[in-house]
């Protein structure tokens, strides 16, 4: 008798988003963060994931089927001084599909769509306490950016 083995679970493949995706990445989000933000989503992806995808990028890892992590961003230009660059805004991984790679294959992946829409630079802002994104990001070879964000409450 042949013994049964397992079949390996599917590579992620980065492809950009879909609307049937919105769910999957709504949950991922209102896991990591606590809040659910699905009108939040939708907006992301009619802004990102629906026009100007020459500049605008929506991606998910989707692994047969299931979404392990998105990415989100765009190409942004000459605002406060600054040549034209790529910004992510948003880059999540499902917990239990972490340090697999899988947050440097997103981010390399809309590097790429970066490069390819000409630019040679990738900015994020994060929260200064939030220790794991900021980790990801410095392991990826990001260092500060020559900007300061500056705020003031609104009363």
């Amino acid at each position: 008798m042949k013994s049964a083995r397992a079949r390996p679970a599917p590579q992620a493949r980065i492809r950009a988003a879909e609307v049937d995706d919105l769910a999957a990445v709504a949950a991922i989000d209102a896991r990591i963060t606590g809040l659910a933000k699905p009108d939040y989503w939708f907006e992301i992806f009619h802004r990102y994931g629906t026009r100007g995808r020459q500049q605008r990028f929506f991606l998910v890892a989707d692994r047969g089927g299931e979404i392990d992590g998105f990415v989100v961003g765009e190409v942004r230009d000459w605002e406060f001084g600054s040549p034209p660059c790529g910004w992510v805004f948003g880059i999540s991984v499902r917990p239990e599909a972490r340090e697999s790679g899988l947050g440097s294959k997103l981010l390399d992946a809309i590097c790429a769509a970066f490069k390819r829409a000409g630019v040679d630079k990738v900015r994020t802002l994060l929260a200064r306490d939030n220790n794991l994104v900021l980790s990801f990001f410095r392991s990826q070879g990001m260092t500060a950016a020559p900007v300061i964000p500056l705020e003031r409450d609104l009363d």
